[in-house]
């Protein structure tokens, strides 16, 4: 396959940003990575490209929060997201992806709305019900098996609980490591990852280093309360991303 410089030059800014939001602010901006390197090339490609390098990139964020996470958090998330995940990999060539874009593009809108409506309030954390987080671990398990959107249902739910950034970023690492590795395994399976794809993930490696670097530095820098309106606001720019990408698609 020949590639075009400006495939190499948006892939590297692709995964500078997915490291810097994955390891500064528990991700939410990686779910535009593969539909820019589309731009140039197939979409399975680009998804098989950015597997192991997300895979790694989650290795190294692990390593560094691996004591600030919320076990129980994760624990809870991973059955219905496994299921999920099983789901989409039984159904995935039967499943139009856009439609799952625009589904999980509304759940991000909303828990964005629902946030912008209760600012002002003095909230606190909520118990929420196993069988919503089954089903919101079943989403995501789901959406990123077929479109990598796995993020927005995940990340509304944490954000509801009112962790501390560090053990935010960690959680929501623990659980994608755990998703993105067992994706790895069934993509490899599938035949998806190949030789000239594994070179491409290798050749960009280094910028991952970069990208998960400078979103530690970033991380330490933002206060709590700007933290969570930052993660609200990739979580808004992801929502947006997915509409736009999937209503022309499927309404016009």
């Amino acid at each position: 396959m020949d590639l075009s410089l400006s495939f190499y030059v948006v892939s590297i800014i692709a995964i500078l940003i997915t490291g810097i939001s994955k390891s500064g602010f528990g991700g939410g901006l990686g779910v535009m990575a593969v539909p820019i390197m589309s731009l140039f090339v197939a979409p399975q490609f680009a998804a098989a490209v950015l597997m192991p390098v997300l895979l790694a990139m989650d290795v190294l964020i692990a390593w560094r929060y691996r004591h600030q996470w919320n076990r129980p958090i994760v624990f809870a998330l991973l059955p219905g997201a496994l299921v999920g995940l099983g789901i989409g990999g039984v159904t995935f060539q039967y499943m139009h992806a856009d439609a799952i874009r625009f589904v999980v593009g509304l759940l991000a809108l909303f828990f964005v709305l629902q946030f912008l409506a209760q600012r002002r309030q003095l909230r606190v954390a909520r118990q929420t019900p196993e069988i919503v987080i089954s089903f919101l671990g079943g989403i995501s398990g789901f959406a990123s098996f077929v479109a990598h959107a796995g993020g927005p249902p995940v990340k509304g739910y944490l954000l509801r609980q009112k962790l501390e950034k560090a053990t935010f970023v960690g959680t929501n690492t623990m659980y994608f490591f755990t998703l993105n590795a067992l994706k790895t395994i069934a993509y490899g399976s599938a035949g998806t990852l190949a030789k000239e794809s594994l070179m491409i993930s290798l050749f960009m490696t280094p910028f991952l280093f970069v990208g998960v670097y400078a979103g530690t530095w970033l991380h330490r820098l933002v206060d709590q309360g700007s933290f969570v309106k930052i993660v609200y606001g990739f979580l808004a720019i992801t929502a947006g991303k997915l509409l736009i990408d999937s209503v022309p698609r499927l309404f016009f």
